[in-house]
């Protein structure tokens, strides 16, 4: 049987700009290769064509001509071959394996069987944007987009997780604390570079699945992944409180009930001044019923050996990371165009230390008197039922995401345990700071959309969201050990939201939208045992900003509106403008020992743009504005405690380049350019203890930019395949990525710089459709850099704390498909 390399596969959706009624059209096909004739035959009927098999784009079809509706013709195209079309949503069609021979199944050998460089080969095709709800052309989105193809990941890239996706698209950075703790942003838009009670400024989606609300990136592997999708800027009105920067989401790869089909690799990595490593995994689709259920698994593990020394406990490669994780997913289509998809998503990510570096004894070296060790644990259960006539789509989804962070700190034992406002003395006793995270989420949402051509249409929906957050802390020295103040946060959401696309003129076009948002938000002390005891006087002199009650609770309603317009002067060429809101809640958060609230934020952005896509070159600029309120920020007190706050009112300005270039059959060139520049424009002070003084941690004059977003992001990359004999495929590709400088936060403690780095990386495949071998290389230069200024709180104030890049990496890896 030759199966497919499921990690390879991606549905090339090929021309649409409408997804309408059909009816008999003037058709005019000539004999040519199949991609060609499926591109030539959407754009004269207006509907969507698509096949997940890059081989079949080779195989030669007859010509069609005559007055037809689009799905005659494609019977007529596909007339004397294996292949036949199947309609799988309104004018939309796939093109796949005929039932009885889809098992084995014979394919051209012209194109190149297998291969992960199949996209560079092929000239560029339509895409469809489907996080915006309603599946619109990508010539017709009027926003900024990034999108990865999942055939575009090797294994190695899958292993990385979110750090793959921050490699090719500029406009995404993440923290660097490590695995399962990391903090996204999006075009500029960053609030701190620590987790706490506040919602992320990026939307993670994984399917109709939201997995973070106040968590961190849970750094899912994306293994046998479709494709994944950047949406840049607010996106209030789709998405609600918390994607302030954008959302990134990742659509994995759907059951198949038609063909059976299984796939496994494994690899070994060397990491040049650590320990070697190994990973591997396997995938399978399993038909349990033909055309109506089946069955895909995904499981891997990898053992991600350590490069970081510790010479104050005499170890070597102390930060060795363990993954385990899976994936389930049902399909189960009744008829009558109904599907329903439930899927289960785990991981665990194991860290025994962390990954910081002191400067001052080496690149990849630190002195420490205790084991940093971490842990994400990741679970995801969603469950999503869709229906169709003609135009109309509708989709209703319950998701129920957990994650739990545990996780350790190096810091000095306190003065008084008791009150964690009188700091360590010089010579203080070490301790080992400890804190555990429990999120809680559930999600529900439906929504009804109508497709029109030309990305015209509308789409209502309503959603409910319910988050808990609990975090715990605990000190531990070398007499005793005692729980510190934690925090419960509770939120409730129940949201009507609506977005609507008319033609203005031929080639233009107008989007209205707005989200009604109604948000309930409690919140209390965990182990408050040790409140501070303030007398009237106190509490008046700071006028309740800090509030040593154990609860609080409160609710609020917004509005987000948004607008935006899209010009097409030609097939090729679309201009945009848009003005989009987000927001995220307020709560409460542990400043010492006081119980603070902290408000509500919100971002207003005004962005124009302009995409360029040709069989050739594809090129998408934008530039943006954002006003952004009330800054909410996760930040360290003078003595390392997290602490939550409005921060002040601020503003980025970005502009954005990406572009792709296709110079012969075969090779690809890509490369992209990001520039950011941020302001505090107005600062607010920060309360931190009895009398209402301004902790010299966050002293107004210490503020200057947001933190962690570099001035300068730019990527530049390549893409090669060649058939090197008849069965045997050769591909190859490659990047140099740079980072520029940034800040580690606001203030004299936090204004640690970051970044000014370059990072490069290099795989090569050679084998079939059945079996490869693959070589991956990152850190080509073996560069140290410092992607992220900071180890342990505690000691942030006294160390020259470094994360540096992984050193050298080579790995060899083997794929089989059976």
């Amino acid at each position: 049987m030759r199966a497919l390399s499921l990690a390879s596969v991606a549905i090339l959706a090929i021309a649409t700009p409408a997804l309408a009624q059909e009816q008999a059209l003037a058709v005019d096909v000539r004999a040519t290769r199949l991609d060609e004739a499926v591109r030539a035959l959407g754009n004269q009927s207006g509907i969507s064509i698509g096949f997940r098999d890059p081989r079949f784009a080779a195989l030669r079809v007859r010509a069609v001509r005559g007055r037809l509706t689009a799905g005659q013709a494609l019977d007529r195209l596909l007339r004397g071959t294996v292949l036949q079309a199947r309609r799988v949503a309104p004018a939309t069609y796939l093109i796949e394996a005929r039932p009885a021979r889809a098992r084995l199944l014979p394919l051209p050998r012209a194109s190149v069987a297998g291969s992960r460089a199949a996209a560079p080969l092929a000239p560029p095709v339509e895409i469809v944007v489907t996080g915006s709800k309603r599946a619109i052309p990508i010539g017709a989105y009027p926003g900024g987009i990034q999108i990865i193809d999942g055939d575009k990941l090797s294994v190695a890239d899958g292993a990385r997780g979110t750090g793959a996706i921050e490699a090719r698209v500029a406009s995404v950075v993440s923290t660097h604390l490590g695995p399962g703790r990391n903090k996204l942003f999006i075009r500029g838009i960053a609030d701190s570079s620590f987790v706490g009670p506040t919602q992320a400024t990026v939307g993670q989606y994984w399917g109709n699945s939201r997995v973070t609300y106040s968590a961190p990136d849970p750094s899912l592997r994306l293994y046998d992944v479709k494709r994944i999708e950047v949406l840049e800027g607010p996106q209030g009105t789709l998405y609600g409180a918390g994607s302030l920067g954008g959302v990134v989401r990742v659509v994995p790869q759907a059951p198949d009930p038609r063909a059976l089909q299984a796939r496994a690799w494994a690899g070994t990595q060397a990491v040049q001044h650590g320990e070697p490593g190994v990973d591997g995994g396997a995938v399978i689709n399993l038909p349990i019923a033909e055309d109506r259920l089946a069955l895909r698994a995904v499981a891997y593990a990898s053992y991600e050996g350590g490069y970081i020394d510790d010479v104050g406990r005499k170890l070597t490669d102390v930060n060795k990371v363990q993954t385990y994780g899976g994936r389930a997913a049902l399909r189960f289509l009744p008829g009558d165009d109904w599907t329903v998809d439930l899927s289960l998503v785990g991981q665990r990510i194991d860290g025994d230390d962390s990954q910081y570096a002191d400067r001052g004894i080496g690149d990849l070296s630190r002195a420490s008197t205790v084991a940093q060790p971490y842990r994400n644990d990741f679970y995801l259960v969603d469950l999503v039922l869709r229906k169709q006539w003609d135009s109309l789509e509708f989709t209703t989804s319950l998701g129920y995401a957990y994650q739990q962070v545990s996780e350790r700190f190096e810091g000095a034992e306190l003065a008084d345990a008791r009150d964690s406002s009188i700091a360590p003395t010089f010579d203080a006793a070490p301790a080992l700071f400890s804190q555990r995270n429990r999120i809680d989420m559930v999600t529900l949402e439906a929504r009804l959309a109508r497709h029109g051509a030309g990305g015209t249409g509308w789409l209502i929906g309503a959603s409910l969201l319910h988050n808990a957050a609990r975090t715990n802390r605990r000190m531990d020295a070398v007499m005793f050990g005692s729980p510190l103040t934690g925090v419960r946060n509770r939120v409730e959401e129940a949201t009507l939201y609506g977005e609507g696309t008319a033609a203005l003129a031929e080639r233009l076009t107008l989007t209205l939208g707005g989200r009604l948002t109604h948000a309930r938000l409690s919140g209390r002390s965990e182990d408050a045992f040790a409140l501070l005891d303030l007398d009237a006087a106190t509490r008046a002199a700071m006028a309740l900003a800090l509030d040593p009650t154990a609860s609080t609770a409160r609710a609020e309603s917004r509005f987000l509106p948004s607008a935006a317009i899209a010009y097409r002067p030609s097939d090729t060429v679309t201009l945009f403008a848009r003005y989009q809101q987000g927001i995220r809640p307020g709560g409460i958060a542990v400043r010492r020992e006081y119980i603070q609230r902290f408000k509500g934020d919100r971002v207003s952005t005004m962005e124009a743009g302009l995409r360029y896509r040709s069989a050739a070159l594809e090129v998408e600029a934008s530039t943006s504005w954002t006003d952004w309120r009330n800054i909410q920020a996760d930040l360290i007190d003078g003595f390392g405690f997290p602490a939550t706050d409005n921060v002040g009112d601020g503003r980025v300005f970005s502009i954005g380049m990406a572009a792709r270039w296709r110079p012969v059959r075969g090779l690809e060139f890509d490369a992209a350019a990001y520039l950011n520049d941020s302001k505090v424009t107005e600062r607010f002070a920060i309360l931190t203890g009895p009398g209402g003084a301004t902790a010299p941690a966050f002293g107004s004059a210490d503020f200057k930019r947001l933190p962690n977003i570099a001035d300068v992001t730019g990527r530049a990359g390549f893409a090669y395949g060649t058939r090197l004999t008849d069965r045997l495929d050769f591909t190859t590709n490659g990047f140099v990525r740079y980072v520029g400088q940034s800040t580690l936060g606001i203030g004299p403690i936090l204004g640690k710089l970051q970044g000014d780095y370059v990072d490069t990386g290099l795989t090569i495949r050679i084998g079939d459709g059945r079996r490869a071998a693959t070589l991956d290389v990152t850190n080509l230069l073996d560069s140290k850099g410092n992607r992220f200024a900071l180890g342990s709180p505690f000691l942030v104030r006294d160390k020259n704390q470094i994360t540096p890049l992984q050193p050298r990496t080579v790995r060899v890896g083997f794929e089989y498909s059976f």
